[in-house]
């Protein structure tokens, strides 16, 4: 299965292709983007080499990256959103989020997230969705508050504890009927 596009009221949500790889390493390069996330943002190599396998990497099907783009200025590069096995390896299936600064503040994470909640819920029949947030990352716990995702459990990511929010199936269907 191929991963589809969404589009919302000021979105375009499309898979993420090795087009966006020079926007996402721009991204990274903002120490305030990468804050609550560890990875090799700062070394040119490495950075490009984890960007192209999780660009180019199958995570099964319905799952991936999708990259976001403002319907009045298309060109303009937002951020991504993904839907991949937890950490890339799993068994959790983990939503996730990262955004330009000039992009925060906006509600877009959450905008951009709702539908590929959906998906996971709706088109994937997955029983549960997991974000892992690092704790002091006020804006992402918000972002996943306002999808209806709730604190689970602690867990750690590359030894820093972060906290793990979950939703079920059943919780994104009695939204879905509460709306």
């Amino acid at each position: 299965m191929a991963l589809p596009s969404f589009e919302t009221a000021r979105l375009m949500i499309a898979p993420r292709t090795m087009v966006d790889i020079d926007d996402c390493i721009a991204m990274d390069r903002d120490p305030e983007v990468t804050r609550f996330i560890p990875g090799p943002w700062q070394d040119a190599a490495a950075h490009r080499a984890f960007l192209r396998g999780r660009i180019e990497a199958d995570f099964g099907d319905g799952l991936g990256y999708w990259s976001i783009r403002a319907k009045e200025s298309p060109r303009q590069f937002l951020g991504w959103i993904l839907l991949i096995p937890a950490d890339a390896i799993g068994p959790d299936i983990e939503i996730g989020w990262r955004l330009n600064r000039l992009a925060w503040g906006k509600g877009y994470a959450t905008e951009a997230a709702r539908p590929v909640l959906a998906h996971a819920f709706q088109t994937l029949k997955l029983d549960r969705v997991i974000a892992d947030i690092a704790p002091g990352n006020a804006a992402s716990i918000r972002v996943a508050q306002k999808l209806g995702l709730a604190p689970s459990r602690p867990t750690t990511y590359h030894d820093e504890s972060f906290a793990s929010y979950s939703m079920t199936r059943s919780a994104f269907a009695a939204d879905i009927a509460r709306q």
